[in-house]
């Protein structure tokens, strides 16, 4: 599992590096990376099983890499070309994964948490075994949806995890402004949820946090509040320039560390892994990405197509399209 994960996680470095490149080079329109945050989505993805529901936000895209999608895939997604799954409908780093459990990530922050109550309920009603799993952002923990989703997944007992991932900054906004208390795990606290802080960086108890959650959810047990505590060491995303609120290297000054190097410095105690191990390993992941992404443009650029087409604007909404709706396609003369 530490080796599988040590893997998960240098393969989301290097998809980042290499397709913020692509984005700065005018070869993607947008773009985010999870640096600092890696261990996030494939400790907590490693912990759950595949018929587990997931409602991520933008910062788990590792979650996808966990259960073995297509980086090609991926990467098509974030072009918008034609092989894109969701037809350019989303924001790149938007993806959608149905047949990895991965449900739609959302521009409007917060949407996905009663969301995950809502599914984990209708799992329960079903009874079925399998629960659902969402995370936030700190700055989110302001939304309203953040307080539905607790208060709904105790007083139902839903089998769901709820993780807030204080990575100190929302966009521009430190949590020390944003938030009155000195923990968010507090918050699960008053609805009566069953609450825990955990090192976002450390693997191992990320994975154990999130096993015992899932399992006790699937028990019977009800909701767990998870407060992931770790650093986002990028900037929100290639439309903001954290050296106007932030100063440049304070990334590398956390205290809790990079999640990569600890668990590599962990498997290296161990006896199981050697500096030239991961040397070698990070050159296999790099040329891996470098490519899927020549894969991935044979199927459409950004600036060249070919993207999905526009009759596609029709499809994919109703089952069977009402009149309104067939009478506005005749008139664009699909």
């Amino acid at each position: 599992v530490l080796k599988e994960g040590l893997r998960h996680m240098c393969l989301l470095r290097i998809f980042d590096d290499r397709m913020l490149t692509m984005q700065r080079q005018g070869k993607l329109s947008f773009y985010m990376k999870s640096l600092g945050e890696e261990a996030v989505a494939i400790a907590q993805g490693m912990a759950l099983r595949p018929d587990d529901i997931l409602f991520p936000s933008y910062r788990q895209p590792g979650l996808q890499f966990v259960r073995g999608r297509d980086i090609v895939d991926m990467i098509c997604h974030c072009i918008t070309n034609v092989k894109d799954n969701v037809k350019g409908r989303q924001m790149p780093v938007h993806y959608s994964w149905k047949e990895g459990n991965f449900v739609s990530i959302s521009s409007p922050v917060g949407t996905q948490f009663p969301q995950a109550v809502g599914c984990a309920m209708a799992s329960a009603y079903k009874g079925e075994d399998n629960v659902s799993i969402s995370w936030v952002g700190d700055g989110t923990a302001a939304e309203g949806d953040f307080h539905y989703a607790l208060n709904f997944a105790s007083v139902y007992k839903a089998p769901v995890l709820l993780n807030v991932v204080n990575n100190q900054w929302a966009i521009s906004t430190h949590k020390n402004i944003s938030s009155g208390g000195a923990t968010f795990a507090a918050r699960g606290i008053a609805y009566d949820v069953p609450s825990i802080r955990v090192d976002g960086n450390d693997f191992l108890a990320l994975y154990s946090v999130t096993s015992w959650g899932a399992e006790r959810a699937r028990k019977g047990g009800g909701p767990t509040f998870i407060e992931v505590f770790t650093y986002r060491g990028e900037a929100h995303s290639t439309s903001d320039d954290p050296t106007r609120y932030r100063p440049k290297d304070e990334w590398k000054s956390w205290p809790l560390g990079d999640p990569i190097e600890r668990l590599k410095a962990h498997l290296i105690g161990l006896g199981a892994w050697s500096e030239k191990e991961q040397s070698k390993l990070e050159k296999e992941l790099d040329t891996l990405v470098i490519k899927s992404y020549k894969e991935a443009e044979k199927h459409g650029t950004l600036s060249e197509g070919p993207w999905a087409s526009e009759d596609t604007l029709f499809e994919d909404v109703y089952k069977k399209p009402p009149r309104h709706l067939r009478k506005q396609r005749q008139e664009f003369g699909f």
